[in-house]
């Protein structure tokens, strides 16, 4: 059996983010949303906030926390796409960022924390 690409297992890390946002009652609105110049893995809304989620998925505990990876310079880009669509959708309201520390579990994504930047 051959082990899944990082491309389907990054799917499916923010597909397991997504879904654990759905249970705690939050609003996915977009996944992988993506521009020319920025990216976001997860939108969310929750009690008028929008949340602009970057998940970090390790398959091994020898990678390190996913959280380690959220650099000034990643926060830089998240703040800089949380931007652009908050712009594009002329959204008027609070918005956050987060990230979502993603773990394997026998190749099966599970969110491991996730917390506000």
């Amino acid at each position: 059996m051959s082990r899944p690409s990082p491309t389907s297992l990054g799917k499916a890390a923010e597909e397991a983010t997504a879904e654990y946002l759905r249970k705690g009652s939050y609003e996915i609105l977009e996944l992988n949303w993506r521009r020319r110049t920025c990216e976001i893995d997860v939108i969310a809304k929750k009690d008028e906030i929008i949340y602009f989620v970057e998940v970090k998925y390790r398959t091994a505990a020898s990678q390190g926390s996913g959280l380690d990876y959220i650099t000034p310079k990643k926060l830089k880009q998240m703040r800089f796409a949380a931007n652009f669509w908050v712009a594009e959708n002329n959204w008027p309201g609070d918005y956050r960022l987060m990230a979502a520390e993603v773990a394997s579990d026998n190749l099966k994504p599970k969110l491991s924390k996730l917390v506000e930047v």
